[in-house]
């Protein structure tokens, strides 16, 4: 058999030729009697001889983390579509993330439409008009009793003053119980 030089031996295992000549220095390579490198038996007494702490591991392909809450929201968009969504801590397949990216740009593009049609409206608008209409009927009813406690302490016959303060008293009651009350706007 043909023996090797040590540009093709270096080249068959993957290494520089100046770290072929270290290993041809140190004995660690089997030579023909021409000088050549015999590789079968070179490379048998590589691994006897090379320490694996030293050795050059191949490189691995680079991948990015992925965040839990993003197999979490791919699982939670293929379940919303009646698809396999992958076992937690299992990873996810190309095909299951392509599948729930597509699955969220079709409802991000069906709610821009909504949104366009008008059948959408703007949460934070809806709130503060919530909060607007629920002060101004809070303040028509703080200044009931002071506009109808007159008229009915006439038809009852009772003195006006009397029948404001049992109004407002009322009133406040009501008002404090409608005040827990918190709007959930889902």
């Amino acid at each position: 058999m043909e023996g090797l030089s040590e540009r093709q031996y270096a080249a068959r295992v993957g290494l520089s030729r100046g770290a072929i000549q270290k290993a041809k220095a140190a004995g660690r390579l089997v030579l023909h009697a021409d000088g050549s490198i015999d590789a079968a038996a070179s490379d048998a007494r590589r691994a006897e001889t090379t320490d694996p702490s030293k050795t050059r591991k191949p490189p691995q392909p680079k991948r990015k983390p992925v965040p839990e809450a993003a197999v979490s929201a791919v699982g939670d968009t293929l379940k919303e579509q009646g698809l396999a969504a992958p076992a937690t801590g299992g990873g996810t397949t190309f095909l299951q993330a392509k599948t729930a990216n597509e699955v969220l740009k079709a409802q991000e593009r069906r709610i821009r439409l909504q949104k366009l049609k008008g059948e959408l409206i703007d949460r934070a608008r809806a709130l503060a008009l919530v909060f607007r209409l629920a002060r101004q009927e809070r303040d028509v009813w703080v200044n009931w009793p002071a506009r109808v406690a007159a008229l009915m302490a006439a038809d009852l016959g009772v003195e006006p003053a009397a029948m404001q303060k049992a109004l407002e008293k009322h009133v406040r009651s009501q008002l404090d119980d409608l005040a827990e009350i918190q709007p959930d706007l889902r």
